[in-house]
């Protein structure tokens, strides 16, 4: 039985019902999966009974584990870590700014996954920008000014002891490892061809850019910051509403996603895997 997938109506996005991801992935079910990931770049798998090893398992089937850097994994496991809040934290919501996963990588993630575990009654909806429709729509003369540029990825601002989630961060629930490994630079085309589809997306967020190659720093961060306002006009934007017992994943390639709070009180806990490059 084929799946069926339901456009979300926005820039990108789609859910997915017809399928148990706790039973058996066929060669020719993950094939029918991925074919809808490329085209949606992000996929909502609905009513969903998994455990962490059905999620390890799909993790698998879709290309094996990615590198984690700074995340400790959950207890007896070595590629799912918690994204975690308890209900009475005060410490800066995580991840609320845009931001590729690992994009600061040599080689970062093809993709990341999601599994709910329990999901607040209200708020903490996950935003995604579609970097291949915000390519596309813009004019041809700026479109080759970009492509002639190489940005540098960092996870400094977040990940050094002095960064965001560094040695000050004090009464965070999510086991964040801050380290000095986080100072290391890696440059990537500011202008990505996916590797899969072969269209070109914006690869570049404020979260881990931290220089242009040829500019000096000034001039180089208004850049950044004039195209995170295109990259995520509402044009190109989803917004994801959260469900029990659902299990989403995007295309790390291709979109740009943050978090959003508003679930003050409550707790609220998703399992994290990250697939290779």
């Amino acid at each position: 039985m084929s799946i069926v997938v339901t456009p979300s109506g926005q820039a990108c996005g789609a859910r997915v019902t017809g399928v148990d991801l706790s039973g058996d992935l066929s060669p020719d079910l993950m094939a029918e999966i991925r074919a809808a990931w490329l085209k949606h770049r992000v996929l909502a798998f609905a009513d969903q009974t998994m455990d962490d090893d059905a999620l390890e398992r799909f993790t698998l089937a879709m290309g094996g584990f990615g590198e984690d850097p700074f995340f400790d994994p959950i207890s007896g496991r070595e590629h799912i870590a918690a994204i975690l809040r308890e209900a009475d934290e005060t410490s800066p919501l995580f991840a609320e700014s845009w931001h590729s996963d690992w994009s600061f990588l040599p080689q970062p993630p093809s993709g990341t996954c999601l599994l709910a575990v329990e999901i607040p009654p209200v708020g903490g909806d996950t935003l995604f920008a579609d970097q291949a429709t915000a390519f596309a729509a813009l004019p041809d003369a700026r479109k080759a000014e970009l492509r002639q540029l190489m940005a540098a990825h960092s996870a400094t601002r977040g990940y050094s002891p002095n960064g965001l989630y560094g040695d000050s961060d004090k009464g965070r629930s999510m086991a964040i490892r801050p380290s000095e490994a986080a100072l290391a630079k890696q440059t990537h085309p500011l202008i990505k061809p996916h590797p899969e589809t072969g269209e070109e997306v914006i690869f570049c967020s404020p979260s881990y850019v931290v220089g242009i190659e040829g500019m000096d720093e000034a001039d180089a961060m208004q850049l950044v910051l004039e195209l995170i306002e295109w990259q995520t006009r509402d044009e190109f934007t989803y917004r994801h509403a959260w469900e029990p017992d659902m299990l989403v994943m995007w295309d790390n390639r291709s979109v740009l996603h943050k978090a959003t709070g508003g679930y003050e009180g409550h707790r609220r806990e998703l399992h994290r895997t990250t697939v290779a490059a």
